[in-house]
């Protein structure tokens, strides 16, 4: 068969893999273990309103987000906040070294394999998925920048009060 007659039929798969983890869309699946080898599925979570970020020891934004994360987590744990730091890395030893520096007071899991991303077509590092009680996606954000913790902030807040 030529290519003319394949477009289509990729076109419509890639447009389903960029619906993955679109708003609106169910939350793919997340399945990884965490650094003391316990399993963290996105399953065990429904009920809470989980930020999902994907990020690796040689983003620079990521650095800058770690701190805002932990902040987020300790201002609204109460309220059933999780955030769940999806690592990327290929060597857990670089991961190992940038949490050194940069330590995280929220769940981190490892995924060195890349299924994940791929799963929640991640396309950016760091990117987030805010995660609503259901398990809906709710917002999805590329990238880390100052001038974004007050709209992220105030979209887990809404989405922390929408269902309790």
């Amino acid at each position: 068969m030529n290519r003319r007659r394949w477009w289509p039929l990729a076109a419509v798969l890639v447009s389903f893999a960029v619906a993955a983890a679109a708003p609106g869309e169910p939350a793919p699946a997340l399945s990884l273990p965490d650094a003391a080898g316990r399993t963290v599925t996105l399953e065990s979570l429904k009920g809470k309103v989980v930020y999902v970020d994907f990020w690796a020891s040689w983003c620079g934004p990521c650095k800058q987000s770690f701190p805002w994360m932990a902040e987020m987590q300790r201002k609204y744990a109460s309220l059933g906040l999780e955030i769940v730091a999806v690592n990327v890395d290929r060597k857990r030893t670089d991961a190992e070294r940038f949490l050194a520096g940069t330590p995280a007071a929220f769940t981190v899991v490892f995924d060195a394999a890349g299924a994940t991303p791929n799963a929640w077509n991640v396309r950016a590092m760091p990117s987030s998925y805010l995660v609503d009680r259901q398990g809906r996606v709710v917002h999805v954000d590329q990238g880390f920048r100052e001038d974004m913790k007050a709209p992220i902030e105030a979209r887990i807040r809404a989405t922390l009060e929408a269902a309790r």
